[in-house]
């Protein structure tokens, strides 16, 4: 396959660098909230909603372990809900979408109806899947998404029964956009056999994951239930991260349904937002390769303090996995999430790396804390181990930011809703021009 070469732009780059770069002084002289977040980390208020909630902080305004909700019921307690079922995620995306828990029936129709709708249109995996197949598998989901589309007589209509039936469609054929992407960039550019295997109507969305993506289309029980588990913690968090945001943004200039979940895609493909467990495994490997003796504390440590102080690894002074914008002392995902990565790491014999992955959790908070001023504490995140459970679940890592947007999709689709619902004006921020006039 021939690539484009790219237009050189040398001659602009010095022209560019004097005319875009802003004094960091002028962001502090007229009180810009860069990133929406102010000096202290607290985000601006830019909405409301009933979809969930997460806490960091006390009454007081002190730093507590994390909390998140949905939908008015702690995510602790709807893992535990449905520990004894595959259809955990199915679940919760019914809970999110439509504010209550189901019943048996509810919950029954609602997994029925996905799995009637995980099919792709006819020749769609041939005829735009595997045309053009790349590395970077969200954005052949992107595209994907786009071109669905087309298929769609309705697709411009954003009454609220369309746009259920729309984004429950998406949420359904999300597993099949990633896996078969995957599998042609795999076929194409890295010259391994092609297998399409088509979804089970009976089996829960992780479970499709798996079967999907194995040549023998086997999973165990474990497997099956931590990617499940995953799923769940990652398919909601809040109207400010990043791509939720975006999904707003875009509902609100009345933009089409494909449209507002392509451009969260391209939000949550970014590394600061959906790529940050991919970083934790690249870490990891480089660490196991620096560090002569993983068991000794001390050298890990100094180590560490390498890679933060940008003399390491990628040389960006971060300790990957380790803290989040809004959880100070716990992030909730990860605590939950820990215990299943666990068991996974026992039936597959990872015990050795799960020891590494402890040591990190354990010693890079002394390491931080001893070379940055925190506000208000730092804790390992959800993505922290995910990419961990991923790599044993045989997952490549080009799907991880993917699997994120299996997950999330139930979450964006919901803030589609609420803002069709509820929202009346455009999103549309204010930029104070700090421009010279000639």
């Amino acid at each position: 396959m021939k690539k484009r070469d790219s237009i050189d732009t040398s001659v602009y780059t010095d022209l560019i660098w004097k005319n875009d770069s802003i004094p960091q002084e002028f962001y502090e002289n007229y009180d810009v909230k860069r990133g929406l977040r102010d000096l202290n980390g607290k985000g601006v208020l830019a909405g409301l909603t009933n979809i969930s909630n997460i806490i960091a902080r006390d009454p007081d305004g002190n730093p507590c372990d994390g909390q998140l909700w949905y939908r008015g019921y702690r995510v602790e307690e709807l893992i535990k809900k449905y520990r004894n079922t595959p259809f955990g995620y199915e679940n919760l995306a019914y809970l999110l979408l439509f504010g209550d828990l189901a019943n048996k029936k509810e919950s029954d129709d609602f997994i029925m109806t996905l799995s009637n709708a995980r099919e792709l249109p006819t020749n769609f995996t041939r005829d735009v899947i595997m045309k053009a197949p790349t590395k970077d598998v969200m954005n052949s989901m992107t595209r994907a998404i786009l071109t669905l589309a087309s298929y769609d007589r309705h697709a411009d209509d954003t009454s609220i029964e369309n746009v259920v039936s729309q984004c429950m469609q998406l949420i359904a054929v999300f597993p099949l956009l990633a896996v078969y992407s995957y599998h042609a960039y795999n076929h194409y550019d890295n010259l391994e056999s092609m297998y399409i295997h088509r979804p089970q109507p009976e089996l829960s969305t992780a479970q499709n994951v798996l079967t999907l993506l194995r040549p023998d289309s086997k999973f165990t029980e474990t497997e099956a239930k931590a990617l499940d588990v995953a799923l769940m913690l990652h398919m909601e968090h809040g109207g400010g991260n990043n791509s939720s945001f975006t999904t707003r943004v875009v509902t609100s200039s009345g933009s089409d349904t494909y449209a507002t979940i392509a451009a969260a895609m391209c939000s949550l493909k970014g590394p600061r937002h959906g790529g940050a467990n991919i970083k934790v495994m690249e870490m990891m490997d480089n660490i196991r390769e620096n560090v002569g003796d993983i068991d000794d504390d001390e050298m890990l440590k100094a180590y560490l303090a390498k890679i933060l102080s940008g003399r390491a690894f990628d040389r960006q002074g971060l300790i990957y996995g380790m803290g989040h914008a809004v959880y100070s002392k716990s992030d909730p995902r990860e605590v939950i999430f820990r215990k299943y990565v666990e068991k996974l790491s026992e039936e597959k014999g990872r015990m050795d790396d799960l020891k590494l992955y402890r040591k990190v959790e354990s010693l890079a908070p002394e390491v931080i804390a001893e070379k940055r001023k925190i506000y208000k504490g730092v804790s390992p995140n959800v993505d922290f181990y995910s990419g961990f459970a991923y790599d044993m679940l045989n997952i490549p890592r080009e799907l991880f930011t993917p699997i994120f947007a299996i997950a999330r999709v139930a979450g964006w689709s919901a803030h589609r809703i609420e803002e069709l619902v509820s929202g009346t004006k455009i999103v549309r921020p204010a930029y104070k021009s700090i421009m010279k006039k000639h």
